[in-house]
């Protein structure tokens, strides 16, 4: 690799007295990608797209899965990193920022060798300006092994979607996109967790991500807590054009699982307005997408995010999602799910994204075995 300055160098844009090739850590586990979520309002089709670069180990892949009925068709491909990083693009998948912060258009290109596979021409729009969520930091041990910077947005979508010989037209009335950019430090497979990790395992993890679109406002809901309850993330924030951005208190959920698992169903999420008035923002599942298959999140078995491939790697395939059991590792990953919202009289769209693995006090559960009865738990109720 060159030692020569670089395009972006510039650019009034640095953060740390070195080239905008490095980033200022020599953590193998640095990183900057982003997620889409697109979905439409009757729950038909669920589209996640992403990309991401590794500096420090010299990688950029994305993915883009599709939820249509039983089945989810994945898109993945890899690459080394090369000095142009304003070129988000990565095989047949490409993302391209026609406005910042606005307008961004989404890509994937059909396979030559089957033209029924899936691909993608979309183009993201803004409905409500970007919100920071909270600066999200992780220990094992001593270390810092998570430390991201995040913001969030909502929009709407249209174009065209392909797969298994379908095509689907995106429009902004029945169809809503949302997107997150992260950057910062966080695990990628490859690494040793040391004696910490051995001797100090999770005893439990419970994460909901919400965000969601009304036609009138955005709402953002996050929790994160350890396994006796402790909050360690929390956001609950009211977004809207032309108005500054309110806390809506301090969310607790309520959550129907199906009955001898953890996924969810139907959720309660308690707010409170700034003039202590309870609101609450209900969720109705409508189609559900486990990051651990095809897009490439943990404890996906098959390809996990900055792990090096070999140059020009892609990959096509169908998972059939009609059995469960099939996919035992997706219960212990995060699942996003499209849901159709209500608040306050509103009714928005957006995503419920949840993972409950462990124990955790609040919810019953006991242990990693331990699932849902047949009916809702609340806070300080045990499970039986």
């Amino acid at each position: 690799m060159s030692d020569r300055p670089i395009a972006l160098d510039e650019y009034p844009i640095h953060q740390a007295p070195l080239s905008m090739r490095q980033v200022a850590t020599s953590d193998r586990n640095a990183y900057d990608r982003c997620i889409f979520h697109v979905l439409d309002h009757a729950g038909r089709a669920l589209l996640i797209a992403g990309l991401g670069v590794y500096p420090n180990t010299g990688v950029i892949d994305a993915y883009a899965t599709l939820r249509l009925g039983d089945r989810l068709h994945a898109v993945r491909a890899s690459d080394a990193l090369t000095d142009d990083r304003l070129a988000l693009t990565v095989g047949p998948l490409t993302i391209t920022v026609e406005e910042p912060l606005r307008r961004l258009r989404l890509t994937c290109d059909p396979d030559p060798s089957d033209p029924d596979g899936l691909s993608c021409d979309l183009t993201w729009t803004a409905s409500f300006p970007a919100t920071w969520e909270p600066h999200h930091t992780q220990h094992r041990g001593g270390r810092l092994i998570l430390e991201g910077r995040r913001f969030v947005q909502a929009g709407t979508c249209t174009g065209t979607l392909r797969a298994a010989g379908e095509r689907l037209t995106v429009t902004a009335g029945e169809w809503t996109g949302t997107r997150d950019r992260s950057w910062g430090v966080r695990p990628i497979p490859g690494e040793d967790g040391g004696r910490a990790a051995a001797e100090a395992p999770t005893e439990g993890f419970h994460w909901i991500w919400c965000p969601v679109r009304f036609d009138d406002r955005f709402v953002m809901v996050i929790v994160q807590e350890d396994a006796d309850g402790h909050r360690t993330l929390n956001e609950a924030r009211l977004v809207r054009d032309g108005a500054p951005d309110r806390q809506l208190g301090w969310p607790y959920a309520d959550i129907g699982y199906r009955p001898g698992t953890r996924h969810p169903e139907r959720a309660v999420l308690h707010l409170t307005d700034p003039a202590r008035k309870p609101l609450e923002l209900t969720a109705e599942i409508l189609t559900s997408s486990p990051l651990a298959l095809g897009a490439g999140y943990p404890p996906a078995d098959d390809w996990q995010h900055g792990t090096w491939q070999g140059r020009g790697w892609t990959d096509r395939r169908v998972y059939d999602l009609s059995d469960p059991a099939a996919h035992p590792l997706a219960a212990y990953g995060v699942t996003d799910h499209a849901a159709r919202f209500t608040l306050d009289g509103r009714t928005g769209y957006g995503i419920f994204e949840h993972g409950s693995f462990g124990r955790h006090d609040p919810s019953g559960f006991t242990g990693y075995d331990s699932v849902a009865p047949g009916r809702t738990h609340r806070p300080g109720e045990a499970a039986r």
